[in-house]
């Protein structure tokens, strides 16, 4: 049994897992095939770029990762695939663990880049709370790798084939209800332009300029973990950083945010990064492309001027 199998159940994620499987099998030789679990639209654009397996069972509650998981080991069963490539999200991770046991397959999460180096995949996670990066690899035969999404561009379209493939699930959640998530839906993760501040915001009422801004440029507010988990001026799906999201867009501007590892580690791969501070020192300053050393109460009115 060898072979390569990406799921994920987000399709943007699924997209990027595509890529990262396409370069693992060019190296080391292998197929690579995709499954998509009840999720009509996303098998057929992963059709267009991979061989895909679809899955159409009502059992299956994605919400129940065991299912998921039992699923996909019967997946890999039925095309011989013993490399599979998840994404590194919260759910993806739950999978990711389960499935690893139930394949006796070494894991490895929260994986942000590989190399293949004698015919073994070297994997890159951060480790000690994101101030070094760790390269291990999985000794086992049976390999589950999470990928950290965003890590890899999506596959382009290319050429690919759909089929229909039957599994066997004993479901254990029972959906009583479906409610919407309350709170915010933002997607930092998709913006091209992050306007992100931290505790160097003193005032939340300075929220409504910021928001003012990211407006402006057609960007959305992010922020550090203490004001969304310790002030709670925002929601957590704008944290970014270790506890939050890892966002590379063009441009994000930083605005009193001193740049700890913890944060850092979500905005590194920024394309160009804007900081604001009014402590030259601060290690934000170090890894800016543009800096500006000023308070955020006399340099927020005057962005909305010159940006109006």
């Amino acid at each position: 049994m060898a072979g390569i199998l990406i799921y994920s159940d987000k399709t943007p994620y699924a997209l990027e897992l595509v890529t990262a499987g396409q370069i693992v099998a060019k190296d080391l030789g292998l197929p690579l095939q995709a499954v998509s679990i009840n999720d009509a639209d996303q098998a057929v654009e992963l059709g267009k770029r991979v061989e895909v397996y679809k899955i159409a069972n009502d059992d299956i509650n994605l919400a129940d990762t065991a299912a998921v998981a039992s699923a996909l080991k019967q997946t890999a069963e039925q095309v011989s695939a013993n490399i599979i490539l998840l994404s590194s999200n919260r759910r993806g991770k739950e999978v990711a663990g389960r499935l690893a046991q139930s394949l006796q397959a070494g894991c490895l999460s929260d994986v942000n880049s590989f190399t293949i180096n004698s015919g073994k995949i070297e994997c890159s996670r951060n480790a000690l709370g994101g101030a070094t990066v760790a390269v291990q690899q999985i000794e086992t035969a049976n390999q589950v790798i999470a990928i950290m999404p965003k890590a890899f561009e999506k596959a382009p379209e290319g050429s690919g084939s759909l089929h229909e493939l039957t599994v066997e699930v004993r479901p254990r959640i029972k959906v009583l209800e479906v409610k919407p998530k309350a709170g915010d839906s933002v997607d930092i993760e998709a913006a091209d332009i992050l306007v992100a501040v931290g505790q160097g915001l003193e005032n939340q009422g300075d929220l409504a300029k910021v928001e003012a801004i990211a407006k402006a440029l057609g960007g959305e507010v992010a922020c550090s973990k203490p004001i969304a988990t310790d002030k709670k001026w925002l929601s957590e799906e704008r944290i970014i950083g270790l506890s939050g999201k890892k966002c590379k867009p063009s441009l994000a501007i930083v605005m009193g945010i001193s740049g700890q590892v913890q944060f850092t580690v979500g905005i590194r791969d920024a394309k160009t990064i804007v900081a604001v501070n009014n402590d030259e020192n601060a290690d934000i300053m170090r890894m800016a492309d543009y800096i500006m050393v000023a308070d955020l109460e006399d340099v927020l009115p005057e962005l909305i001027q010159a940006l109006s």
